[in-house]
């Protein structure tokens, strides 16, 4: 069940108009990593959870948290389309109107009445695709903790590109609500670590003895730059504690392959030599 307050989580108010920064706070509502994302993921994962408990009851509520964002969001692109102008002579008349009608997106005022819409900064809809919510804890809350980190990057690239007060008053705390939910992330995976209950690798029961060789451990080096391996992950302890790391060039370990003809009901190429294409089908049929 949901309830609805009026009152804003927090402050959504610019000082001034600012159609053209309207349109650029779309990305960070419709967009891939924009609240509309976050929120319906972690919903999602929360009421797919089969594990009752604190782990489900901390994404039903980071989830709800996150529609207030939406909200929030909402509230200051509609904001920043009042006054907005309706024709390019109108941009001259006001100050106002001068807030920028070349970059402004025409369907604030086409499609949504000086409103704001789920589709990011060029327009392009937002979709259900951009959710992930695998049923699996700990990739899920990996996957999270990269959402919040690429929120919170662009929420802080908007953050330079407006002089507005108002505006970069909320997008500071947008930010650091990002900074405590990267880390809220990151704290629930180690959580599931010590409770026992998930692991690196994932899916952490599938059998070890099934992989290949030692191929779990290896860093293959695909690459003629001279530091490829020079990192953490070819050499020392491994991530999981269960082996070392190393590192080894790329090699075949295969045959290169060679293709049969294909059918020739579908014109591939090559064709079997010296049949008539009815001949290849009847002998293919017997």
């Amino acid at each position: 069940m949901f309830t609805h307050t009026h009152a804003l989580q927090y402050e959504a108010k610019p000082d001034g108009p600012d159609p053209d920064f309207a349109r650029k706070m779309q990305e960070i509502l419709g967009g891939q990593w924009g609240e509309m994302t976050v929120a319906t993921q972690y919903l999602l994962q929360g009421w797919n959870c089969r594990l009752p408990g604190k782990y489900k009851d901390m994404l039903l509520a980071i989830g709800t948290e996150e529609l207030a964002h939406v909200e929030m969001i909402v509230t200051m692109i509609d904001r920043l389309l009042d006054h907005a102008p309706l024709k390019p002579d109108a941009a001259d008349r006001t100050k106002e109107a001068a807030a920028g009608y070349g970059q402004h997106n025409p369907q604030h005022l086409i499609a949504n009445g000086q409103g704001a819409s789920y589709i990011d900064a060029m327009g392009n809809p937002w979709t259900g695709a951009y959710v992930t919510a695998s049923g699996n804890l700990m990739a899920d809350f990996m996957y999270n903790a990269t959402a919040e980190m690429q929120g919170r990057l662009q929420v802080s690239r908007l953050y330079n590109m407006t002089d507005d007060p108002g505006v970069k008053d909320m997008l500071r705390f947008l930010i650091t609500r990002d900074h405590m939910h990267q880390q809220q992330w990151l704290a629930a995976t180690e959580e599931l670590k010590s409770d026992g209950i998930e692991g690196i690798p994932v899916p952490e029961a599938f059998p070890l003895e099934e992989e290949v060789g030692d191929l779990g451990y290896t860093f293959i080096d695909a690459s003629d730059g001279p530091e490829a391996s020079a990192g953490r992950w070819a050499s020392g302890p491994s991530v999981d504690g269960r082996s070392e790391f190393r590192a080894r060039p790329i090699e075949a370990t295969a045959d290169a392959p060679i293709l049969p003809p294909g059918d020739p009901r579908l014109f591939s190429t090559p064709q079997m030599p010296g049949q008539s294409l009815l001949q290849k089908a009847k002998d293919m049929l017997k």
